[in-house]
């Protein structure tokens, strides 16, 4: 099998990139639990409803749920594992400096960003934990408990953002002039 051809200058970038700690790797397996609970709410719910004619109710609230938690817990999972998308068309365009430094730039960008969604998700789930807002539903979930995991996820990214700055300055000084 082939290998895939890697871009100039990602060995730089492995260099001085975090390793993933205990906290990305408890998002993962996190990720990983809902993805396997979704999935056995879902065929559940389908065998029941097929098969018995009877529905829970709860699947498509709970598989929601889900599809939050894993939305915000798999961002600092990405984050570390360099899995976001890089315009590799300008970035081998730049040298080593420059494209620490648009490295650093993207990070402290997405930090602004998520320090400022961080606290709003967080002014968000106090809102709703305050007022007792409960979901509309047979579960009558109260809503504070899954819109939780939003400002978790967001904490948890932007440490691993913090992480990612502090390795991509450390490669932006080693490149040198």
């Amino acid at each position: 099998m082939e290998k895939d051809a890697e871009f100039p200058g990602e060995e730089a970038e492995a260099a001085f990139h975090p390793a993933p700690t205990w906290m990305e790797k408890t998002c993962m397996a996190i990720c990983e639990i809902g993805i396997v609970a979704i999935a056995i709410i879902v065929i559940t719910e389908l065998i029941t409803r097929n098969v018995f004619g009877f529905s829970f109710e709860a699947s498509e609230e709970l598989g929601g749920y889900i599809i939050v938690g894993i939305s915000f817990l798999s961002l600092p999972v990405c984050q570390v594992y360099r899995s976001y998308h890089h315009v590799q068309f300008v970035q081998q365009r730049l040298s080593p400096r420059m494209k620490a430094l648009s490295h650093l730039v993207f990070d402290f960008l997405s930090l602004v960003f998520a320090v400022v969604l961080l606290w709003q998700l967080s002014r968000f789930v106090m809102q709703s934990y305050r007022s007792g807002d409960q979901s509309p539903t047979l579960l009558a979930t109260p809503l504070w408990i899954p819109q939780a995991i939003m400002p978790i996820g967001i904490a948890a990214v932007t440490v691993s953002l913090l992480r990612s700055a502090w390795g991509n300055w450390r490669r932006f000084l080693a490149a040198g002039h």
